[in-house]
């Protein structure tokens, strides 16, 4: 009996310190500090909108973005034609100098102009970059709110956890299921409030 009863305890210890094994095994491949995750993570999947695909198709983008780069290549024209003339102005006060009929106060005057022509043409290409960098970045915010907004009435029903975006230029991405790609939902939600706002 009282061998049995050795046996029994020993029996316990041995199995009480495997359960301490196995236990303290499973905490030490968690990372410290974090929480476990939720028992329902993963329960509503994560979805994705293909930005590519949107720049290409969504008319409304296309249309504003177009009117922005005529709008960039005006800019563009017209500071080029104001340097080009700068530039004649500089070369043909280089040759009236070599010639000799310029005097110098007429010289110091001319180069004074040239230079101050030189700052505005700067001043202006700087305002030029600035106003255009300011309507792409408001186009981008109006763009961001209408398919936040589509994205909300897509999901309405909370079927998915996130909705994020997924670009081959910038993305960090590595895969993507095209079962989570809801692209074609919001493209076709976007274009036709558009239309709609037309009517």
């Amino acid at each position: 009996m009282k061998y049995l009863s050795l046996s029994i305890n020993a029996v316990l210890a041995i199995a009480i310190a495997v359960l301490f094994y196995l236990h303290f095994k499973d905490c030490k491949k968690s990372s410290p500090g974090l929480p476990a995750p939720p028992a329902s993570a993963g329960a509503n999947p994560i979805a994705y909108v293909n930005i590519d695909t949107l720049e290409i198709y969504y008319n409304y983008y296309k249309v504003k973005k177009a009117e922005l780069e005529k709008n960039q290549s005006g800019l563009e024209a017209s500071l080029k034609a104001k340097a080009t003339r700068l530039q004649n102005d500089y070369l043909n006060l280089q040759q009236r100098a070599q010639a000799g009929t310029l005097t110098q106060s007429e010289g110091e005057a001319a180069q004074t102009d040239l230079q101050n022509r030189g700052a505005q043409l700067e001043q202006e290409r700087d305002n030029s970059a600035a106003q255009i960098q300011g309507e792409m970045a408001s186009l981008l915010k109006e763009v961001n709110g209408k398919i936040d907004t589509v994205i909300r009435e897509i999901n309405k029903d909370k079927k998915y956890t996130y909705v994020i975006s997924y670009s081959s230029a910038t993305s960090l991405i590595l895969y993507k299921d095209q079962a989570l790609d809801i692209t074609r939902p919001v493209l076709d939600a976007l274009n036709a409030k558009d239309e709609a706002a037309k009517k």
